[in-house]
């Protein structure tokens, strides 16, 4: 089935490096020498570019690589009712390199504004588009609580965190309403959390932010579950879970297992792509929970980390090992995450990024031939 519909059996997860022409084009409006309008002609071209690209290297899906973004998430989340952006003390912390520093918080009661600038980006994918479907990647509900918490999120205005997951839940589900309404018709989700959830690094410190890092697994499967509920059935969703990725760095290990049964048996997803390109995943054992029929498992076997390739063969037998635990047909490739998780990018040239996309679709047609 992934031959005609998301998943597919070669996909990608969505960001892509900037050009320096790009770079230089928003360094120059953040300075305040051009106006939007010049930034956007470049962002426009630039995106029509890439997209040619993805087509050519025959990619099925294809994304604008989220250029119009600094950050895979915060640009999204910023422009949620009730949420803000903000220069905090200190950015992201990741192995030997922290991001900059910025984080978000809620101000006052959730909900999506139908002029949410995202919805006229995806609709310029769509216009750009020729035959690929065109892919919206964006920030998955938890991203908005985990990191910061509790603290990150105003007393006054919510009191009870259970008020806010109910809010949290709704206004996602306002958010694929209106994505369908524009006409998205493959919605990607991006989730570092269920990652951290397998970290036990990472929920000692949500514990020192005063969490139940017990409940948060059942707690967010249940906001994605009431986000999801109702979507048409022409609608497909995809879960991505990695283990952060900024400048070729990670923060992050440990397995699926602590999180795979409510991960792949109870979330109600089409399609989970799943980071599997380092011993830090883990082995391929949780794959057992994903059930059997429409789901998809997409292999995250590429690394989007370096420019090396992985020999062909190597993945071919990683795919067989996998295929222990869940039916051939329900698995796909993708490299393990974007290329640019933020506007400064992973640590390989853009020729070695195309290596890597042409990489994933000539060993998909070598194994699954349909």
């Amino acid at each position: 089935m992934s031959q005609y519909q998301p998943p597919f059996r070669a996909d990608t997860v969505g960001s892509l490096l900037r050009s320096d022409e790009l770079k230089q084009a928003r360094r120059r409006f953040q300075a305040g020498e051009s106006d939007y309008s010049a930034l956007r002609a470049v962002e426009d071209a630039e995106i029509r570019r890439v997209v040619a690209k993805q087509e050519a290297l025959g990619l099925k899906a294809v994304t604008d690589g989220e250029f119009r973004r600094a950050w895979w998430h915060f640009d999204f989340l910023e422009g949620l009712q009730g949420v803000e952006g903000y220069s905090s003390d200190q950015g992201i912390q990741f192995q030997g390199r922290q991001t900059q520093a910025r984080s978000v918080r809620v101000t006052d009661k959730l909900g999506f504004d139908p002029e949410h600038p995202m919805l006229g980006h995806f609709r310029f994918l769509a216009e750009t588009v020729d035959k690929a479907t065109p892919k919206m990647t964006l920030p998955s509900p938890s991203v908005l609580h985990f990191r910061g918490g509790r603290r990150n999120i105003d007393t006054s205005v919510y009191p009870s965190l259970d008020t806010f997951f109910a809010d949290l839940a709704d206004t996602y589900r306002d958010v694929v309403k209106h994505f369908y309404a524009a006409g998205c018709r493959y919605l990607q989700l991006d989730d570092t959390v269920w990652a951290y959830l397998c970290s036990e690094k990472e929920l000692a410190a949500a514990r020192e932010r005063g969490e139940d890092a017990d409940r948060l697994q059942h707690i967010y499967a249940e906001v994605l579950n009431h986000a999801l509920a109702d979507r048409p059935d022409d609608l497909h969703v995809s879960l991505h879970v990695c283990r952060g990725n900024f400048r070729s760095t990670w923060i992050s290990e440990g397995g699926y297992e602590p999180v795979a049964e409510t991960l792949l048996g109870r979330v109600d997803v089409d399609a989970y792509f799943l980071e599997y390109d380092t011993e830090r995943a883990g082995g391929f054992e949780p794959l057992r929970f994903l059930p059997e029929g429409h789901k998809q498992a997409v292999l995250g076997l590429i690394t989007s980390k370096s420019g090396e390739l992985e020999p062909a063969d190597t993945v071919s037998a990683r795919i067989a090992e996998a295929s222990r635990y869940a039916p051939l047909s329900q698995l796909c490739l993708s490299p393990q995450c974007g290329f640019a998780s933020t506007e400064e990018g992973n640590l390989l040239s853009e020729t070695q990024q195309w290596d890597k996309l042409r990489h994933v679709v000539d060993i998909a047609k070598a194994v699954w031939q349909d």
